[in-house]
């Protein structure tokens, strides 16, 4: 394929995400149709089914936009051999809530994940995926805590599998509770201090 097809391409997968975040953000997933991103984006109904296998596979594929940079911040390759695991935990959980509060696009697709789909019909299975994700980043926290355990620099009595889970939900819930807090009357001004809160009851 010649190079400025692949960029068109690339260009036109681009626009159908973007207006999958607006329509879904509208009007919430479940109500939203191909017609009517198609409609947004400017392109055939066809033109989506060339990108994408149906809605699931576009809500993913929005999903992915943000998810897979965070994942990938806790990976092995980041953790260099003298930095300490629990400063990675925490810049972890810092940046995700930069992305919060400084690209659109990463907090409008936060707030469609968490406030506008209903995981039913043929987004059932999507919770099977999530779950799946899930356990991906408990493994990579548990890791770093294992590693911070080895080093020395977990309180005493830790065990790292339980921190993982408790940080997991303290991040799943930071994200659905900032994202909740529109008006920022309780959670979104306090958030950096429960982060550095939260990990520094890790350290010994």
């Amino acid at each position: 394929m010649p190079r400025r097809t692949k960029e068109d391409s690339e260009k036109t997968r681009q626009l159908i995400l973007a207006a999958a975040r607006k329509e879904f953000a509208k009007r919430g997933v479940g109500r939203t149709s191909l017609d009517q991103i198609a409609k947004s984006a400017k392109v055939t109904r066809g033109a989506i089914y060339w990108h994408f296998k149906n809605k699931t596979d576009l809500f993913f594929a929005m999903r992915d936009q943000i998810c897979l940079p965070l994942f990938d911040q806790l990976g092995d390759d980041q953790l260099p051999a003298d930095a300490n695991p629990l400063d990675g935990i925490e810049a972890f959980l810092l940046e995700a809530l930069r992305g919060l509060e400084e690209d659109p696009k990463i907090r409008q697709t936060c707030e469609i994940i968490c406030t506008k789909c209903e995981y039913v019909d043929e987004f059932e299975t999507v919770l099977d995926q999530m779950i799946a994700r899930c356990a991906d980043l408990i493994g990579r926290l548990a890791k770093a805590y294992a590693l911070a355990k080895k080093r020395g620099l977990l309180r005493t009595g830790a065990d790292p599998e339980a921190l993982a889970h408790d940080t997991y939900l303290f991040f799943s819930g930071m994200i659905r509770l900032w994202v909740s807090d529109r008006e920022g009357k309780v959670i979104r001004k306090r958030v950096k201090a429960m982060i550095t809160a939260h990990v520094g009851l890790r350290r010994k």
